[in-house]
């Protein structure tokens, strides 16, 4: 499955490297692939530094569209330009995963309207002042509907990932890749100690 991995500057580390983490040690089925808008190096405030493909290089049919958060997501929800090659590559992929203040950006599309979905909580409150056509979760680590993965701040995004794997590929090789990485992975989506209050 190939994963198309949106970066924008200022994107936020560990919501692209915890999934990164996660499907990059299944290299029997997910390619992962490095992708913005125009292309060249992509950079965030933790001095990290990736070389993307523009979207001329996206293939025709996404699997799987990841969209990380970040400090950039507060400049790119406005950015019209961004909010539309996005929604050009939603309706190609099968799968849409968003980590953190990633679901900001899918918020703006549109493609929220009526799902239910998650972000960091921190953030929440301006996230969901975005789009309240969308039935923001305050409490979930991460949310599933349908084809929509949305989670919450950072470290969730590879639970989240981790429940991805789990449903795909069964159980087994997803508690495989936790035990690999020694990383305690939150299976209960409920279990959220950083969720607002009502």
């Amino acid at each position: 499955m190939n994963i198309v991995i949106l970066l924008f500057n200022e994107f936020e580390t560990l919501d692209v490297f915890g999934p990164v983490e996660i499907f990059g040690r299944l290299p029997q089925y997910y390619n992962l692939r490095y992708h913005s808008l125009q292309g060249g190096m992509i950079s965030n405030h933790h001095g990290v530094h990736l070389q993307t493909e523009g979207l001329d290089f996206i293939p025709d049919k996404i699997d799987i569209l990841l969209i990380p958060g970040g400090r950039g997501v507060r400049k790119e929800v406005h950015d019209k330009h961004f909010i539309d090659n996005l929604i050009a590559l939603i309706r190609k992929s099968n799968y849409v995963l968003s980590i953190c203040t990633g679901s900001a950006l899918l918020a703006q599309t549109g493609y929220l309207n009526n799902k239910h979905a998650t972000s960091n909580k921190l953030a929440l409150p301006w996230v969901s002042s975005l789009n309240q056509k969308v039935h923001w979760n305050k409490r979930a680590r991460w949310v599933a509907d349908g084809n929509f993965y949305t989670s919450s701040g950072v470290s969730a995004g590879i639970d989240m990932c981790l429940c991805f794997v789990a449903e795909q590929h069964g159980y087994q090789v997803a508690i495989q890749v936790a035990k690999e990485i020694e990383y305690h992975w939150i299976e209960d989506r409920l279990n959220d100690t950083f969720a607002l209050s009502d």
